[in-house]
């Protein structure tokens, strides 16, 4: 029989995680966005800011689409173990239930 286990809590924390990073990720795409001259002090950091921006869009909604694929893979993951889980103990249960050759149920 194989070792491995699963640490269905972590999975699922990890799931929720990147669920939340694909949040941010999605509402807040540059934290400088919108802000000018006035905010940031000088012509040149707004220009650095907004060829980031440019930059960001396109790296940033790759990112955000692979945190969601990975996040429905782990939440699916951990659904699976939990649904194996119950039906290994069902039919463990099914088994315990069942007479034995000299005597009764237990």
């Amino acid at each position: 029989m194989s070792d491995q286990k699963a640490d269905l809590s972590r999975i699922k924390e990890s799931a929720k995680s990147l669920s939340r990073i694909h949040r941010e990720f999605t509402h807040h795409a540059n934290p400088a966005d919108g802000f000018g001259v006035s905010v940031l002090g000088e012509r040149g950091l707004v220009d650095v800011f907004h060829d980031f921006d440019d930059n960001w869009k396109i790296h940033r909604e790759r990112l955000t689409d692979e945190l969601e694929k990975l996040s429905k893979i782990l939440t699916t993951a951990a659904k699976a173990y939990e649904d194996i889980d119950y039906q290994l103990a069902e039919a463990l249960r099914g088994t315990d239930k069942k007479p034995t050759a000299g005597g009764d149920a237990k």
